[in-house]
């Protein structure tokens, strides 16, 4: 089975070519990028997302940005892709390596050079996937039973994904029986995406509510909880999409291990707790109607929070590429920083 069970962003001939998924699974069509705006708008508007590719977008938006404009397009672009989307700090952490990276080049090498510079990003955040899922996967019993929640898989990342990605590599081990994904409202990343990577790989899976998974927990064997996230504090908090933090709730209360996979390029030590991690508030309209549909009465009002805050204390281990940290600590994930492949 190959890592990649679908491509969300390919790179030809100098355009960014973007698989948007705000329609799948019904239909698989590239939107194509050929300037740092419009890959702004794309992470903007969620045609790509998942924090891991949101980095790599960016670099490939900033690659497109000296490619038309030359270095004095390098700050503008940048500021535009940070303002797409303020949580997940990947996308900080590739804009900030791209314009470091830019510095080494004279004028004559920035164009080529910052497109390989972007390829390295991509390719990095590739090889971080395969080696989460290995650390990942030892983690996972036999037979498990494994409930999953938004999408963190192929189409979240450069490559196998994060949370999906161990459990891709665990079912490959032959140690997964059942996979639970939720459907994830509002934008349904559960039902659409993960389901439909679940399927791709062959994976036995059943697609549950949100609002179902602790009555799962109570009276079905769950065996773990496995989510990706978008910003890791430097306390081993851990921002994830809304809803995570009642999941990880309801697993500690059923004694189900709660496992969060990410890169340690979602590890923001400058952010000293959860408290501090920016939430993204995205238009209501997004809850107030379902696929473009109106489904609440005229004239009501929604909140639309993106993104909740889980505790260190809640979750059981953190899965990088660099190891496990267990249970979840700041102390851990300093250690890990420092191992780190460079």
């Amino acid at each position: 089975m190959p890592d990649l069970l679908v491509r969300p962003i390919r790179w030809e001939r100098h355009v960014l070519r973007v698989l948007d998924q705000r329609i799948l699974p019904l239909r698989e069509v590239y939107r194509d990028c050929r300037t740092a705006p419009q890959v702004a708008e794309a992470i903007r508007s969620m045609t790509l997302r998942g924090a891991p590719l949101i980095g790599c977008a960016a670099a490939y938006g900033l690659a497109l940005a000296v490619r038309r404009g030359g270095r004095k397009a390098l700050k503008p672009a940048a500021k535009l892709l940070l303002a797409s989307r303020p949580t997940a700090v990947n996308l900080a952490h590739a804009v900030d390596r791209m314009v470091r990276a830019a510095e080494k080049f004279s004028e004559t090498e920035l164009k080529n050079g910052l497109e390989k510079a972007a390829t390295d990003y991509f390719e990095e955040d590739l090889e971080a996937g395969r080696r989460m899922a290995k650390f990942g996967a030892a983690l996972i019993p036999r037979r498990a039973r494994i409930l999953t929640y938004c999408n963190a898989g192929a189409l979240a990342t450069a490559g196998i994904g994060t949370a999906v990605g161990v459990i891709v590599e665990a079912f490959r081990q032959g140690k997964v029986e059942h996979v639970y994904p939720c459907e994830t409202r509002p934008f349904m990343q559960g039902s659409r995406l993960t389901l439909w990577e679940l399927m791709k790989a062959g994976i036995p899976s059943t697609l549950i509510t949100d609002n179902m998974a602790a009555h799962l927990m109570k009276t079905t064997r769950i065996d773990a909880v496995i989510v990706g996230s978008d910003r890791i504090a430097a306390n081993a908090d851990v921002c994830n999409k809304i809803g995570t933090y009642a999941l990880a709730i309801a697993a500690r209360h059923h004694g189900v291990p709660f496992l969060v996979a990410a890169p340690l390029s979602t590890v923001d030590m400058n952010c000293p707790h959860g408290g501090k991690i920016p939430i993204e508030n995205r238009d209501p309209r997004e809850v107030l109607e379902v696929g473009g549909r109106r489904m609440a009465p005229k004239g009501a009002r929604a909140r639309h929070f993106a993104f909740d805050v889980t505790p260190a204390g809640l979750v059981s281990a953190i899965v990088t590429e660099a190891g496990v940290v267990k249970p979840a600590s700041g102390p851990g994930l300093r250690r890990l920083l420092k191992i780190a492949p460079k």
